[in-house]
């Protein structure tokens, strides 16, 4: 946590109780008045909020965001505050993770795990026992005849030992496998749209706070694209709404075998659809868009039931590139607003936040603004 103004007043070893008694929340309480003052943050109670968050840094994504936003010596103005509230109440208001699905059970596996060993190191320290008497034996003279016995019953004994345990060390092992396999599905139908199969708000909300981040520490570029079909409503009401979903699937294929590895495309509601694309500049962004909309304007659309060709679709799409210190919101608002313009100049292109500004340069130009 970067603490520019002042130092901690706890241990580096401190940690957070899970009820905090009056003296330790008197002193976050403290520091975070102080760095808010040091910082120049109105000591408004959302704003407080935030930094008694960040003193206690039980979100690491969150303080990193906070971090690079002090390294860069940006001002905490209205909007950057803002953005910072409403980030921490959307991290408030999540739901628990997905993980606890499986906690109890993890944990008995890993109970049975341990007392496996356990039987494993005791019957080793038996067997180990039961060898060294037998060697004693020999040593005192004993009938080698009866040692052989003894000393092929233990090894026997060893064997089955072993043997059992290999057992029940599958069969744990079986149990992770299906506790992973459990837990990936239940992650991935989380983070996905049932219809497109593409992020949803969700995942797409985690996706952005951890890419803001990157891009702010790292001085990269990031963009983004909205993705709206023309007509929608009108396809819908013409040809039903099973239709309207096929099309929404074909423009997610397309999306998904455009897009980098790197990159996200998730359902942003309705009939909109979204691209984030790490590390790529406005124009990058602009021609994987144009691509995009190429693509899709060439698709037929056809009735599976019956084979029938019903036309094309084509798509409008808003493009603007993240600005340092912005929110989110406001990063889409720019794509919304670029989208707005495609569609007011005739649907079926591609308008970036460039183009939004050139247009209403000649407005007001044109006005004699």
């Amino acid at each position: 946590m970067l603490q520019n103004c002042s130092s901690s007043p706890f241990p580096e070893d401190d940690t957070v109780p899970e009820e905090m008694d009056l003296d330790y929340a008197n002193n976050t309480a403290a520091l975070a008045i102080e760095l808010m003052t040091c910082h120049g943050v109105p000591q408004t109670a959302d704003n407080f909020g935030v930094w008694f968050h960040y003193v206690l840094g039980t979100d690491a994504a969150f303080n990193r965001t906070i971090d690079v936003i002090i390294t860069n010596k940006t001002k905490f103005d209205k909007r950057i505050n803002w953005g910072l509230v409403k980030t921490l109440r959307a991290l408030q208001g999540r739901e628990a993770p997905i993980s606890s699905i499986v906690t109890d059970r993890l944990s008995e596996v890993l109970a049975k795990a341990t007392s496996y060993l356990a039987k494993a190191a005791a019957d080793n320290r038996a067997h180990v026992a039961k060898l060294s008497d037998v060697a004693a034996q020999a040593e005192n003279g004993c009938d080698p005849l009866i040692l052989i016995g003894e000393l092929a019953n233990e090894l026997s004994r060893a064997a089955l030992r072993a043997t059992s345990l290999e057992t029940q060390f599958t069969s744990t092992s079986k149990e992770l496998d299906r506790l992973r396999t459990s837990l990936r599905v239940a992650q991935h139908c989380a983070n996905t749209d049932p219809l497109t199969g593409l992020a949803n708000r969700r995942c797409l909300d985690d996706f952005m706070r951890a890419a803001l981040i990157k891009a702010m520490e790292h001085d990269e570029a990031l963009s983004a694209m909205l993705i709206d079909i023309d007509h929608f409503k009108k396809f819908n009401d013409s040809f039903g709404h099973q239709l309207g979903d096929q099309v929404l699937r074909l423009i997610a294929g397309v999306l998904k075998n455009d897009l980098r590895q790197a990159d996200l495309a998730a359902r942003y509601g309705g009939e909109e659809l979204i691209a984030v694309l790490p590390g790529a500049d406005l124009s990058a962004c602009k021609e994987v868009a144009e691509r995009i909309r190429l693509t899709i304007a060439e698709r037929q659309i056809v009735r599976r039931t019956t084979g029938e060709a019903l036309g094309k679709v084509t798509v409008s799409i808003g493009v603007a590139q993240f600005v340092l210190g912005e929110t989110v919101a406001e990063l889409f608002e720019r794509c919304d607003r670029a989208l707005y313009f495609a569609k007011e100049s005739g649907r079926n292109r591609t308008m970036t936040e460039i183009d939004l500004r050139d247009e209403f340069a000649v407005e007001a130009i044109a006005v004699g603004l």
